[in-house]
């Protein structure tokens, strides 16, 4: 594998196909916002004009984009990613989308004799930058063995999950996790505040031991320092959380928690907030 085709140079993906190229692999590039590619392009990778172009003649094609729609038009559209890549390709979808997506990629693929995968990640915009990133496979174990190369420039565990779909359903459990852990610790805050005691002074007193979390340490106390910049926007913590929600129910889990924190997120959102770092939680329950 020489030649990948990288989809998708957002906060994410430039970092990732950065990497790519740090490790001696062949690129092109496509994005909807070409200045956001600059920086590869600037560094060697070939600029297409569309997905199918950035698909053709490429052993690897590689995706991080927005929604699960784009994943579909992108991949199952006409002149799209199935109908542009070259049999034996193999094709990785990183986004955080909908497992039954990643099924039907997976069955269209295969009757052109394509090697689909979905990969997505988790490690938000440091592990990217860092090349640290979990990445959560399902698809063929074969598949999933013949892209480790691929796989070890962009991420350090690198997990083989199950069949077709399994990447996307564990990164829903991590997304999962996530919101209840999250909400929790502002929850946490503004119990500090409404019965008077100083935040800080709390947060020094709990952070460090059992209530301890990535989620308080790294992303809360961002938010309690006043930058609410993202590592991770808020709405598309909110597309993760609402994909995990209707698939739950799809597959009979009844998730309170999950629930609750989704309709949080959109609140956020519709108070014009879905730019922000997910640590805008913190707003929600007035914290900040």
């Amino acid at each position: 594998m020489k030649k990948i085709g990288f989809i998708g140079t957002g906060i994410m993906g430039a970092a990732m196909a950065g990497h790519l190229m740090d490790a001696g692999f062949e690129l092109s590039v496509y994005n909807r916002t070409k200045s956001k590619a600059a920086g590869l392009i600037e560094r060697g990778a070939k600029w297409c004009d569309t997905v199918g172009e950035c698909a053709t003649g490429q052993d690897v094609v590689i995706t991080i984009v927005g929604y699960p729609k784009d994943v579909e038009q992108i991949y199952l559209g006409a002149g799209g990613i199935i109908d542009s890549a070259q049999a034996g390709a193999y094709l990785v979808d990183m986004t955080t989308s909908s497992p039954i997506l990643a099924e039907k990629i997976f069955a269209a693929a295969a009757k052109k004799n394509l090697h689909a995968v979905d990969a997505p990640v988790t490690g938000g915009d440091v592990g990217a930058k860092n090349a640290s990133l979990t990445i959560l496979v399902g698809g063929a174990e074969d598949d999933f063995n013949a892209l480790q190369p691929v796989f070890a420039a962009m991420g350090k565990n690198i997990v083989y999950e199950g069949s077709a779909g399994a990447g996307q359903k564990t990164k829903a459990c991590n997304q999962i996790a996530i919101a209840g852990t999250l909400a929790g610790v502002c929850e946490a805050f503004a119990y500090a505040k409404a019965s008077g005691l100083d935040v800080e002074k709390v947060y020094s007193a709990i952070a460090s031991g059992a209530a301890g979390s990535f989620q308080m340490t790294g992303v809360a106390r961002k938010g309690l320092d006043g930058d609410f910049s993202p590592g991770f926007m808020t709405k598309h913590f909110g597309k993760d959380l609402a994909i995990s929600n209707e698939t739950a129910t799809a597959y009979g889990a009844s998730l309170p928690v999950l629930a609750m924190v989704l309709h949080e997120v959109r609140k956020l959102e519709e108070a014009g907030n879905g730019d922000l770092g997910t640590q805008a939680l913190l707003k929600y329950y007035g914290v900040k």
